[in-house]
């Protein structure tokens, strides 16, 4: 922690009624939009495309939309986007709705830009681990959804679904140029979606605060979406109206994903993206909840004064506590929230998971996504991670 580096380009604009601020010609990097949506026609059904097109419209910006993006994005979506993108002649690239549109936002922004296949320049796994030539086009970010942070971050987290590879790669011109943070727009997401996408806001906080990558200032920012996630989430799922309520876990995305930016997550990312790049219906939050557990089990004994700060964010009185149980608390006290949010009864089973499959997602994780694994605080052997998987049913 005494040596870091701070590097945050992304113009953030927050609060309620904020989405208004695209309508600024100051705020508009171009003069023809490339809008990413998802498939599930959410966008559309609430007006928020409409909204945006509106702002858009202000500065005279035209807008081409392009709506196939799934819950976990694919290679075949970012080659397509960015080939109508190039083709319409559209000069930068909206990423609106969860993480998974923001995401293949910025991985189309940069193949608009770019010769090749966007695998070419994967760093791990099969890809081709080159460098682009050319920085990404001007990328803005409007998350509809509490829980990536991908608005924060330069990462975008795209599965070759031939090779079953899901890898998250990001370079400086990745990060957005502009994310609008409006919690008015998480308002008609509903619980299921709120609990997942919310879990992942509370993984990104709890993985960057133990990270070994992690600084002062992801360490301040991690402990505040910690106890944000575990007062509000529950809330909110019980009540999705409530917009005070929506709005802190609105920034407790936001700032768990500036800790991405200036710490890293861990190895449980790279063991879920393993899972859902096999078993794609699985939704990334989901997936973390399931193996979180069995996780944080593992590593506890291994970092006992961080795990026990994270019980205490939690608000668990741990002085109240024996010395050899504090840093357990972690655990429970995540326990307790997974059930608060009504996930307690959530199984790998609900998805088709196979035991026999986790060595496979185990040796797929450290191949792919190894980079999370030295950023691990603790060394964990393909063993120990098949065990973790295999823990978790």
């Amino acid at each position: 922690m005494i040596d870091f580096m701070f590097h945050m380009p992304t113009k953030l604009i927050f609060g309620s009624g904020k989405l208004k601020e695209l309508a600024n010609p100051e705020n508009v990097p171009g003069k023809k939009a490339f809008i990413v949506i998802s498939s599930g026609g959410s966008m559309i059904r609430h007006s928020y495309l409409t909204f945006v097109q509106n702002m858009l419209n202000h500065n005279d910006v035209e807008s081409v939309v392009y709506n196939k993006i799934q819950e976990n994005p694919v290679l075949d979506h970012v080659t397509e986007g960015a080939k109508l993108a190039k083709q319409h002649g559209c000069d930068f690239v909206i990423g609106l709705g969860g993480g998974s549109s923001i995401d293949s936002a910025k991985s189309i922004a940069l193949m608009a830009n770019n010769d090749g296949n966007y695998w070419d320049y994967m760093q791990a796994g099969t890809g081709g681990k080159k460098t682009p030539k050319n920085p990404a086009l001007p990328i803005v970010a409007i998350p509809t959804t509490a829980g990536t942070g991908t608005e924060a971050d330069p990462w975008t987290v795209i599965t070759n679904s031939e090779t079953n590879e899901k890898i998250g790669w990001g370079n400086d011109s990745t990060y957005p140029t502009l994310s609008i943070i409006d919690p008015w727009f998480t308002l008609t997401v509903p619980p299921k979606v709120t609990a997942f996408t919310g879990m992942d806001a509370f993984f990104h906080s709890v993985e960057t605060y133990l990270s070994m990558q992690r600084q002062p200032t992801s360490d301040l920012l991690s402990q505040q979406a910690v106890q944000l996630i575990n007062t509000f989430l529950p809330e909110i799922v019980k009540e999705g109206q409530n917009i005070e309520a929506r709005t802190m876990v609105s920034w407790a995305s936001t700032a768990a994903g500036v800790c991405q930016s200036l710490s890293s997550c861990m190895s449980l990312h790279s063991m879920e993206h393993a899972l859902s790049a096999y078993y794609p219906q699985i939704p990334h939050g989901a997936g973390l909840i399931l193996l979180s557990r069995a996780y944080f089990k593992h590593l506890t004994p291994h970092m006992p004064e961080r795990m026990t700060d994270l019980a205490y964010f939690m608000d668990v009185d741990v002085d109240a506590l024996p010395e050899e149980k504090r840093p357990f608390a972690f655990v429970d006290a995540l326990d307790k929230l997974i059930k608060n949010i009504g996930m307690g009864e959530l199984s790998l089973a609900d998805y088709g998971v196979e035991k026999e499959d986790c060595a496979k997602m185990a040796k797929n994780a450290m191949e792919t996504m190894g980079v999370l694994f030295t950023c691990t605080p603790v060394e964990m052997s393909e063993e120990e991670v098949t065990a973790v998987f295999a823990d978790s049913f």
